[in-house]
């Protein structure tokens, strides 16, 4: 599959920024090597989530931006829908879990999107379909979509013009759109790049997949990264994962906790849980990594519970 990740980048550069790319001396001293933090955190709505979005929307015919997009999300998908739909005139339902973050729920509402809360993700994700066919809407699916994927490879592109002597990018994983899009535009350009997804323990479904030889559906999922846990992985993520991911490693809770308290206390950067997956994975040993490396991990959002963070930095449970 040929995906066009420089004329994605073209169409949403005017909306996203180019997120800064951090050198953290500390967090890579403990490690064990040269390592760079890819800000995500600081996008646009708090997450990666935009680039993908706004390349999805801006690529509709004029019937379906006049009938309104549809989507499901824990939340920051669900963030950029409603943010990029309000920037291209573009009516947004979203369908969430009852579950989700309330500061997630709220943004998602303030940014202009009509938010459903209903059930756990598998019969939110029913409802969506349901509500799909009875409004006409358009659905954007949260990851497995190849426009989806265009976007998210911009952030790609950028680990490659901030740090060309990369060796090693590390990605946390839900369904996989955002490591697909930065596996395969960094692989086209510099193949010896070494890409390892990371996800939570509680939910392995794109490590389930390549073990199974196949995309997934789980019945439950269980992890406090709630960015990091659909039911599923995508069939189209999952074979560009197959074709351009190194290796997909896990880490429980307890080590994304970890890995929260010295983002944020030395690097001084605000990450939700599913944002520190890759660097809980590098202070676990989980990824493969000499003192010569230079090493991106991508801190993939920072939307997070305030009332939680004291208790997250501090390792309480």
């Amino acid at each position: 599959m040929q995906i066009d990740f420089f004329s994605a980048r073209a169409r949403i550069a005017s909306n996203v920024h180019v997120t800064p790319l951090l050198r953290s001396s500390l967090l890579g001293a403990r490690i064990g090597c040269r390592l760079f933090l890819k800000c995500e955190n600081l996008q646009k709505t708090g997450s990666f989530k935009v680039r993908g979005v706004l390349n999805k929307l801006s690529q509709l015919d004029d019937i379906a931006r006049e009938r309104g997009v549809i989507t499901i999300s824990a939340g920051n998908h669900a963030a950029a829908i409603a943010w990029a739909g309000a920037q291209a005139g573009i009516s947004s339902l979203v369908v969430m879990p009852a579950t989700a973050s309330k500061t997630k729920v709220a943004a998602s509402r303030a940014y202009g999107a009509e938010v459903i809360l209903h059930g756990d993700v598998k019969t939110a994700f029913a409802k969506v379909r349901e509500l799909e066919r009875e409004r006409h809407l358009t659905f954007v699916h949260p990851f497995d979509d190849e426009h989806i994927v265009a976007g998210h490879g911009s952030a790609g592109l950028e680990i490659l013009e901030q740090a060309p002597e990369v060796d090693v990018v590390v990605v946390p994983i839900g369904g996989g759109g955002l490591i697909s899009g930065i596996a395969a535009a960094i692989k086209a350009r510099k193949p010896s790049v070494r890409v390892y997804g990371v996800e939570p323990e509680g939910a392995s479904t794109m490590r389930q997949s390549l073990d199974a030889g196949h995309a997934v559906h789980v019945d439950s999922v269980k992890t406090i990264a709630d960015g990091l846990a659909p039911p599923m992985a995508g069939e189209l993520t999952y074979e560009i994962v197959k074709q351009y991911v190194d290796d997909v490693v896990l880490v429980s809770d307890d080590e994304i906790i970890a890995a929260m308290g010295p983002i944020y206390s030395r690097a001084k950067l605000v990450v939700e849980p599913s944002g520190a997956a890759g660097v809980a994975a590098l202070l676990a040993g989980k990824v493969p990594v000499t003192p010569a490396d230079v090493v991106v991990t991508v801190l993939s959002g920072g939307n997070v519970e305030l009332s939680e963070i004291g208790r997250w930095v501090s390792g309480e449970q």
